[in-house]
């Protein structure tokens, strides 16, 4: 490939062989679990990066089952979303998150910075309860469950709660090891379909490892939970802080 050329055509990593096809990326009958915990005020400071302001000392813990994607097939995924304030507008930072498929984490980190990482999570209904775990190895990490579909929700307020900005820290070293890029980056999820959301009671436990440290931000109290499914398109994100520069753009 010539150096006219290379540019053009290199979108990802292997450039021969990207390893996800180029966006944008839609989701079809895409299933969340989310469970509202309130946690350590103390441990959220220790993990949400400035300029975003802590609202209250609230963790969403998410379950979300994938099993339309396009580029990135079938998967599902876990992780910790923190309600956050950004120049006055409230929104949501993704704070980790672990997944079962090779694409999504890769195409994840190289395009917005998603922090993702390999792990085992699960959702499934067993009888009247949904079910949700993440395995890290052999080791349980998390487990929740969600009583199935007990009430029926209005599908606005879930519209409006999807359609605030998202927030994620890009993180790129340089060939020395050096930070090259480290960028706050603000994403929209695009085109909501919402089907079907319901509520019902919960619980939510979290276990120490050291490679997902889900109980860094430990669960004092499950505040409430919400089950739904969508279809969704993946937007491209934008930066708004450049950390290595100092500024907001």
């Amino acid at each position: 490939m010539s150096i006219q050329t290379l540019p053009d055509e290199a979108f990802a990593i292997p450039f021969a062989s990207p390893s996800y096809p180029r966006g944008p990326f839609r989701f079809y009958d895409r299933e969340f679990v989310i469970i509202t915990y309130r946690t350590d005020l103390d441990a959220l400071r220790a993990v949400v990066p400035e300029p975003l302001e802590i609202i209250d000392p609230i963790v969403k813990y998410e379950f979300i089952r994938m099993p339309d994607s396009t580029g990135f097939g079938d998967y599902t995924e876990t992780g910790q979303v923190i309600p956050v304030r950004f120049n006055g507008r409230d929104g949501n930072y993704t704070h980790a998150m672990y997944l079962d498929a090779a694409a999504p984490i890769v195409g994840g980190r190289e395009i917005w910075g998603f922090p993702k990482k390999l792990a085992k999570p699960n959702l499934r209904v067993e009888g009247e309860v949904l079910v949700g775990t993440l395995d890290c190895g052999s080791i349980r990490c998390v487990n929740a469950t969600m009583g199935y579909k007990h009430n029926i929700l209005p599908l606005d307020p879930i519209r409006k709660s999807l359609q605030q900005p998202n927030f994620l820290v890009k993180v790129i070293p340089h060939v020395d090891g050096s930070p090259r890029i480290c960028e706050l980056v603000e994403y929209y999820l695009e085109d909501l379909q919402l089907k079907g959301a319901w509520s019902g009671p919960a619980s939510l436990q979290l276990f120490d490892h050291v490679r997902a440290d889900v109980s860094r931000l430990p669960v004092l109290e499950v505040l409430s939970a919400v089950h739904f499914v969508t279809d969704v398109t993946l937007g491209m994100g934008k930066v708004v802080h450049d950390y290595m520069n100092g500024a907001a753009r």
